[in-house]
């Protein structure tokens, strides 16, 4: 059963949003023009051109593992959120947001994009937003709690500094919680009725034993599928480094992508890369290299999601 239509629109985005988009996509840029000043062009093409027939099946059999996985753990959420939405329908959705947040600025557009879609679809988009903004911190969260255990259990350039990240983090997260707590109960009736209800979300989907397992296993299942991603473009790169070093230089790369500072993924992810393989020992143009490739195999992975956003023109049209 849905819960009850609120008839919400959403609200287009002002000029401070514009800008800050505007600002986050020229952060991006910046980050690669440093980079090709540093590495020159040869690390970017290398990238490109060494992607390999192998490698691009790799990557749609990952990206398809991924995406249905990503897709379940959304219909997951949304089911404890009262919504029913059936996995083949999510899937498509899915696909559909990773094809836009790889092509478009932003990173999130896909996601914006599937929220009020789905929210149009059953009438409330207001509940449909809560189930993707939940659903990707969920995401999220299982994946920087994954890379700062691998960061302090195998070697990398910032494993003796790990317990104090991990301190730090912690610390952090506390503070978060109880900055959270203080505001749901304060004064402010708007800030508490939106953390209330961001509580009760949380609780609704993680009540039920099959729901929080199912949710964690998709989870792992999507770590452990851009973490092989990653290696094998690393391979196709011509990195020979063994895979106990390229996990947590990989881990570093992947966390840099939740930057908001980007241009559909590109950017910190390059930026970290160089630092990171040059830290451990290689040269700053095989992680450039390295990321660049990735980058490609992601989009590769995500091509099917054009297939989805042209079907579904094609019958508004029909």
């Amino acid at each position: 059963m849905h819960r009850a239509v609120t008839g919400v629109r959403p609200r287009p985005s002002g000029r401070a949003g514009r800008l800050g988009a505007w600002a986050r996509a020229a952060a991006g840029v910046l980050i690669l023009a440093l980079l090709v000043w540093q590495v020159g062009t040869g690390p970017f093409l290398d990238g490109v051109r060494l992607v390999d027939r192998p490698a691009l099946l790799a990557a749609l059999g990952l990206g398809a593992l991924s995406t249905v996985c990503c897709a379940w753990r959304w219909s997951l959420v949304a089911e404890g959120l009262g919504v029913r939405l059936p996995l083949l329908q999510a899937v498509k959705a899915y696909y559909r947001s990773l094809f836009l947040n790889t092509t478009l600025p932003g990173g999130v557009v896909g996601d914006v994009h599937r929220a009020v879609r789905h929210g149009l679809d059953i009438s409330d988009v207001r509940l449909a937003v809560r189930a993707v903004v939940l659903e990707r911190t969920i995401g999220l969260t299982v994946q920087i709690a994954a890379s700062l255990l691998m960061l302090l259990v195998l070697p990398s350039p910032v494993r003796d500094r790990m317990p104090l990240i991990v301190a730090v983090v912690a610390a952090t997260a506390l503070a978060v919680a109880l900055g959270v707590r203080a505001l749901a109960r304060g004064r402010s009736a708007r800030w508490a009725a939106a953390l209330r209800t961001a509580y009760a979300d949380v609780r609704e989907v993680l009540l039920t034993r099959r729901r929080w397992v199912g949710i964690g296993f998709a989870s792992a299942v999507v770590v452990a599928g851009q973490l092989i991603m990653f290696v094998i473009a690393a391979r196709t790169a011509g990195s020979d480094a063994p895979v106990t070093l390229l996990v947590p230089l990989t881990q570093l790369a992947l966390l840099a992508m939740a930057l908001p500072l980007n241009i559909a993924g590109w950017g910190p992810r390059e930026g970290v890369a160089a630092w990171a393989f040059a830290a451990a020992g290689m040269t700053s143009t095989q992680g450039v290299a390295a990321a660049v490739t990735y980058g490609v195999l992601g989009l590769v992975a995500a091509l099917p999601g054009a297939a989805v956003l042209l079907a579904r023109t094609r019958s508004k049209h029909a």
